[in-house]
């Protein structure tokens, strides 16, 4: 459960947040609205155009694997976040490819060979991975009054004698100075160097965990808090050490087919993201299973997966049992 929930006033205003137990005094004296924005609650006051703010910071604490975010004022930490990172463009591009090289290889219809397009251009694996942090930031921005995004800069590994490379081509370089650039489109951007965040943590007499992928505060949240907590200020201890999981979902959107043929050697049509007019990902409610979100269709039916570990409950659901809540492009659960 929520420690604090998101408020919006009747005009589209970002308010501070308030306490799950005073949303639901506005809710059930008809003052405001509840409402859900990919896992998490928030609600929509009726009778409040504005309001007064204090300065919020996000703390976000970049990972190879896993990644922390922070929503912190000075009197309260609203939130925090670890994002499993996403590591499976690389792999993807790749069998693409060879797809593509065996399909011209058979009497198979295909297009003649073009020209490399994304020569020159960010690579696809690195620019998914510095894109989901922008989709959090905005995700963020739509129900809290941030007014900083505090970044710890990551550095890329130096090559010996190849300055080039160290300042410019390396692709973690490129990366975060293209998503740099983004967030400075939709907020104040303040840097800060992995050895500035340790000395902060170690001000504060906070450690961090060595076990990077486990679901922990210490492990990556810490770090985020700590960013937050620098531009801010407030409590030298947390108050808050509730975290929601995020995964990303990953859809297939573009394969043309199976990849290993059936009986008789056809090869079935494979991908894309609606299941009989539901969004693939989208968070829905079911009178037997609670909550959860759509995969994929079959037979004029759709499956359903658990919010917790996103294993498939069933796979016969219609679609008029379903009651959709909200779109999404990925799975929350609270740590425990």
């Amino acid at each position: 459960m929520q420690k604090y929930v998101p408020v919006v006033s009747a005009a589209g205003r970002r308010l501070m947040p308030t306490t799950n137990k005073n949303a639901n005094k506005l809710i059930s004296r008809g003052r405001a609205l509840r409402r859900f924005n990919r896992g998490i609650f928030y609600v929509v006051l009726i009778d409040r155009a504005t309001g007064y703010t204090q300065p919020i910071a996000v703390g976000i604490d970049p990972g190879g694997k896993k990644e922390g975010f922070t929503v912190k004022s000075k009197e309260h930490t609203y939130l925090n976040a670890q994002v499993d990172s996403i590591n499976h463009i690389k792999h993807d591009i790749k069998t693409r490819k060879y797809m593509r090289i065996n399909r011209r290889n058979r009497k198979t219809p295909c297009r003649s060979p073009r020209y490399n397009r994304q020569h020159g251009c960010l690579p696809p694996s690195i620019k998914a991975r510095w894109q989901l942090k922008l989709r959090i930031a905005n995700w963020l921005l739509k129900m809290f009054p941030i007014s900083v995004f505090v970044v710890e800069d990551i550095k890329a590994k130096p090559r010996k004698g190849q300055r080039k490379w160290n300042s410019s081509f390396s692709p973690l370089e490129v990366g975060k100075k293209w998503f740099y650039s983004k967030m400075e489109k939709i907020g104040k951007v303040e840097l800060k160097l992995g050895r500035e965040t340790a000395a902060i943590r170690d001000s504060l007499g906070l450690k961090k965990s060595k076990s990077k992928l486990s679901n922990s505060f210490n492990a990556h949240c810490v770090d985020s808090w700590c960013l937050a907590y620098s531009n801010v200020g407030g409590n030298k201890k947390p108050d808050n050490e509730s975290m929601l999981l995020v995964t990303p979902l990953r859809f297939h959107r573009r394969q043309l087919h199976y990849l290993q043929p059936s009986k008789g050697g056809v090869r079935r049509n494979y991908g894309g993201t609606l299941s009989l007019g539901l969004k693939r990902g989208s968070l829905i409610k079911h009178k037997k299973y609670g909550v959860v979100y759509v995969g994929g269709t079959s037979d004029g039916r759709i499956s359903v997966h658990s919010l917790q570990d996103g294993k498939r409950l069933a796979q016969n659901i219609k679609v008029e049992d379903c009651k959709f809540l909200t779109f999404s492009s990925w799975r929350i659960q609270n740590s425990a």
